[in-house]
């Protein structure tokens, strides 16, 4: 069965997003992609600090309320009846919970033909990219590098570190059947 859903997971600032962006030009077919972080910039206001949304920490730490969760689930739903109705689709996401995340991910996908990507950059480069961008809490990067990465399994792993996103997206794209 050839691929219909792609799953990007790594921590902030680690290049989820330019991998993506690189995919959409790569793969032969169109594919959508979405990202945790669309979702978020969807948000009510409210949401973002209320202790029931989501909450971003001074030291980088986010903490998912059940408001939050609710809506996540719905996205979820849709995206994955999106994929059920034969659109390709990329998912960027942060699985805060490590390999939990990733089976929560996994339950919304059933019957679907995945590829599971880890995303991985250290935490120095991650936290230099952080500081870059402006649009994050500072800490962030490293307070996600390793814990989403905790217990979950990949069919592909990428290190941005080392290998520039088209490089990446091409090593990707070569497990997409």
């Amino acid at each position: 069965m050839a691929t219909q859903f792609i799953v990007l997971n790594g921590g902030s600032s680690s290049g989820k997003s330019a991998i993506v962006r690189c995919l959409k030009h790569l793969l032969p077919h169109p594919w959508i992609s979405f990202g945790v972080d669309d979702l978020i910039d969807r948000l009510p206001p409210a949401m973002t600090s209320a202790p029931s949304g989501l909450v971003f920490g001074e030291q980088g730490e986010v903490v998912v309320g059940e408001d939050f969760l609710a809506l996540q689930h719905a996205w979820l739903v849709g995206i994955a009846a999106m994929a059920g109705a034969g659109a390709r689709i990329v998912l960027d996401e942060v699985f805060l919970g490590g390999a939990a995340s990733q089976e929560r991910t996994r339950r919304y996908l059933t019957n679907l033909e995945v590829l599971w990507v880890g995303v991985c950059c250290p935490v120095d480069i991650a936290a230099g990219r952080e500081i870059a961008r402006g649009d994050r809490v500072i800490g962030m990067a490293a307070a996600q590098a390793e814990i989403v990465h905790e217990g979950v399994r990949y069919d592909v792993e990428v290190d941005t570190s080392r290998t520039e996103s088209l490089d990446c997206a091409r090593a990707i794209a070569a497990h997409v059947i």
